[in-house]
């Protein structure tokens, strides 16, 4: 079994959600729904990137780390191309 750590971009207010799950197929399909209030009034949404662990700890670790400060500097450097 895999974890996956991902990051939804919303087309309607440019911001960025990180999230964690088992199924990434399946949790992407919950937001794209609105089956999730964090997220429902922030549709459409784009998967923008995702990471696959091993480990659930692993996967929470990134998770947490990502939406911290630091985190969401390592992310804009990363996808900086994807986002202009």
């Amino acid at each position: 079994m895999f974890y996956y750590v991902y990051i939804l971009l919303s087309l309607k207010d440019k911001n960025l959600y990180v999230g964690y799950s088992s199924n990434l197929k399946r949790r992407i399909l919950q937001h794209e729904n609105g089956k999730t209030n964090s997220l429902k009034n922030r549709r459409p949404l784009k998967l923008i990137y995702y990471e696959a662990f091993l480990n659930k700890k692993d996967a929470q670790i990134k998770e947490k780390f990502y939406k911290s400060g630091r985190g969401h500097e390592v992310i804009y450097k990363m996808l900086a191309n994807g986002l202009s």
